[in-house]
C-alpha cells in the first residue's frame, strides 16, 4: 500500500466515515473544507510523529504541510530527508 493510501485511510478512519480511499483525492484541502481543525491538526501529527517515528517538533511546521493528502506526502519526504542526513 502506498503512504498516500495508508494517509487516506488515517484521515476516513478518524475524520471523513462516509468516504473511501479511492473518494478521497490527494489535493482535496482538508483544512478550508473543515474536515481537518486545529484539534485534528495535532491528531494527525501525533499519529505522524509515531506511525512514521518523526520528531515532528523539531521540524518547521506550517498548515500548509498539512493541507492535502499530498501535501502530508510530501512533507513526510522532506522530513525524513531531513531526519536521516541528521544522523
Amino acid at each position: 500500500m502506498a503512504r498516500t493510501d495508508d494517509i487516506k485511510k488515517y484521515l476516513i478512519e478518524q475524520f471523513l466515515l462516509d468516504v473511501t480511499v479511492e473518494e478521497l483525492a490527494d489535493d482535496f484541502d482538508l483544512l478550508a473544507s473543515g474536515v481537518v481543525d486545529s484539534l485534528g491538526l495535532l491528531t494527525l501529527v501525533g499519529w505522524l510523529e509515531n506511525t512514521y517515528r518523526l520528531d515532528i517538533d523539531a521540524l518547521e511546521i506550517a498548515p500548509e504541510n498539512f493541507r492535502t493528502v499530498g501535501a502530508v506526502d510530501a512533507f513526510l519526504d522532506q522530513a525524513e530527508a531531513l531526519t536521516s542526513g541528521a544522523k
